[in-house]
This record gives C-alpha cells, structure tokens and sequence, in this order.
C-alpha cells in the first residue's frame, strides 16, 4: 500500500501523523510511505530522518493526496484537503465529525473511506487512539488555566497553589475520565484546591481509592455542579460521549453566578464544548471574555507540545495503521470489532450512530458497509 502523510495546515498544528519510527515499521511491512517535505519540523522531525527510515519526500500536498491509498494525519481534514480524497481512498486521523456539518457533508461527497482515531475502541471499553491526546490535554489543561487565571490575560489574579497564609485556587475538573483524572493529579500537584465531578459512582469509588486525599470528588448533579462552579477559580471542562456532541454542562445564564474574572478551560472543545459560551480558538489567539469570565478552548490543545504529542499518538495509531495497510481495512475492520468501531464515512454513507443522531443524518451500521 502507498501510504500517504501531508504537512497539518490548522492553524497553529505542530503534530505529524506519522513519526520516522512508523514510516519505518510501514516499509519494513512493504509498504510505499509518501511524506510531504517538512511536515514533521513542527514535531522536530526533519526529512532526512524520514529518508532514512525508508520514506520518500515530495514537494507538496497534492502529491500525497494525488499518489496515496491511505491518508495518515492528526487533525480533521480542511476544506482544501477534503477536495482531495477520492473514491477507495482511506483517510485514517482526528475527524470530530459530530459538531461539524460542512466536514461531514464533504467527507460524505468524496467517496472515501474515513476511519476516525476518537471511536476506535479497545476491550475495557477505552478508547486508545483519543488517550494519549486526552492524557496530554489533561495535563497541560491546569497550565493553561493558571495562565488565564493571570490578571494581565483578564483572569482573577490567582496563583494556583497558592503561598503560606493565602489559599490555593479552587478547581474544578467536571469529567473524572483520562482527561479528568489527568488535569486533577498535575492541579493537585501544583498545589491548587481540586475537586472532580462525574456521574458514575464507580469512577469516583476508583478516583478516592487510588487517589485519595490528593483531591476530592463529588456527584456531578445539576446542583452540585453549579454550587461548586461559583466557588471554583477554574473550571475544566472534561466530558466525552464518544462520538458524540458534548453536553453543556455551564449556560450562558449561570455566569453570572461565577466569581469574576474566573476561568475556563474547555477540553471537549473537539466535540462542541461542554460549556454554553464556547467556541473554537487557535494557540495564535487562545482566550477570550464572556461576562466577565474567561474562556479557553483550543481546539488542539496537545498541538502545544508537538513532539511528545506526536510520539505518543503514533505510538498509539501505529498497529492499527499497519493493520489497515497490511490487510486492506474491510479485512482489518473485519478481523478487529474495535478498529471497525472507528470507522465514520464509507462511500458516501454515514456508519456512526452517535454522529448521525447528532447532524440528523442517515445511518448504516459499520458492518453493512463492509459489504458495499
């Protein structure tokens, strides 16, 4: 299989889906790896080092699109990128299709065969290919919000941990999942006041068992929600239906009911945001004011730290994407229900529940389109 890897062209997008490491694996298995000339620079990855792994280096997008079988990328395509897929094509990355009808209607137009990273499952009940970025949002999501939380970004003025005789900042952290669990123990560490919210009991049984008083926990119901958010410095969002649009866990009325100057941060921004006054934001310009709060959702956070985010996303995508190269992917979604359960877009026809509810389209099963 020719295995096709372009520069990301999102704003402020660091990461490279595929490292030197997995462009060697894939020509060690036969394969043709195309990278575009300097793709990995933003993850510290010249093209000598994909040279030396096996992979051929060509001028522009185009050629990869143009000469691939399969399109490895981090990022959901863009309007540009998504002009490019064609009919048999596999495009294997990040697609986050719930909230976004225009790429869904374009992915839909192109024929191709779109296998999403964040619906890949694994045998807990996991979703491997969407951890290692939700490890990495987790634990950059406390930085960043004590970085809003400065009064010259417009937040409260507040250190996070705190100094001897003045309190550490109160978080926050709605969603005790990898994002959840990760945002709490770096805020905790910091010295910050935590408190994770989540709607299962047993994931909270876990969280006060493993962790115990480094951070607290609480039912997340309405009423505890809100009566924790106005004490709360910061908030992290961390709350994931997989697949699906976030829930809006904050309404614009309730900000009025937040301490001044308090921060959000929105990691589910991917799928929508959990908080009523989100929107989407770039590294370029990261923050901005509603009500006298203050609001940060990038929508590709791990972006900020490209190489580790790159290094360990590809440690993650890089069976499946010798799976689907090695054995063509009806065969690899057929022999693995979890790797069948990424699979979003096939010829024109939607194959995920969650997405479909979401954009009130129509739905196949994953499983007929394996016989289209």
């Amino acid at each position: 299989m020719k295995i096709g890897c372009p520069k990301e062209i999102k704003p402020q997008e660091f990461r490279v889906g595929m490292t030197p490491d997995a462009a060697r694996e894939a020509v060690n298995n036969g394969h043709d790896v195309i990278i575009e000339t300097k793709a990995g620079l933003g993850a510290g990855f010249a093209d000598a080092d994909y040279v030396a792994a096996g992979a051929k280096i060509v001028d522009t997008a185009e050629e990869v699109f143009a000469k691939a079988d399969m399109i490895v990328k981090v990022k959901e395509p863009q309007a540009v990128e998504r002009k490019r897929l064609r009919p048999g094509q596999v495009l294997f990355t990040y697609l986050h299709l719930a909230p976004d009808p225009e790429q869904t209607k374009d992915l839909l137009a192109s024929g191709a065969t779109c296998i999403a990273y964040e619906t890949v499952t694994d045998d807990r009940g996991g979703l491997p290919l969407l951890a290692p970025m939700s490890e990495v949002a987790g634990r950059l999501a406390p930085q960043v919000g004590a970085w809003t939380l400065q009064k010259a970004n417009g937040g409260r003025g507040v250190l996070l941990g705190g100094v001897p005789g003045v309190s550490p900042a109160k978080v926050l952290v709605i969603g005790g999942g990898v994002v959840g669990t990760h945002a709490a123990k770096v805020a905790a560490g910091m010295g910050a006041d935590v408190t994770v919210l989540d709607r299962s009991i047993n994931r909270l049984r876990y969280l006060d068992d493993v962790f115990g008083g480094q951070f607290k926990n609480a039912y997340a119901s309405a009423g505890n929600t809100i009566a924790l958010a106005r004490e709360a410095d910061l908030i992290i969002g961390a709350v994931l239906i997989p697949g699906a649009a976030a829930p809006k866990l904050i309404s614009r009325a309730q900000l009025k009911e937040l301490k001044p100057g308090a921060a959000l941060v929105d990691v589910a921004i991917d799928q929508g945001g959990c908080f009523e006054t989100s929107r989407a934001t770039t590294h370029q310009d990261p923050i901005y004011e509603v009500d006298g709060i203050m609001h940060y959702c990038v929508a590709n956070m791990p972006g900020a730290v490209a190489r580790t985010s790159t290094q360990a996303l590809g440690n993650a995508t890089m069976p499946f994407m010798l799976a689907l190269a090695n054995k063509g992917w009806k065969k690899a979604c057929a022999d693995d229900k979890h790797l069948l359960a990424g699979l979003n877009v096939h010829a024109g026809r939607l194959t995920y529940e969650a997405v479909g509810v979401a954009l009130n389209l129509p739905v196949i099963s994953a499983a007929e389109a394996l016989k289209i």
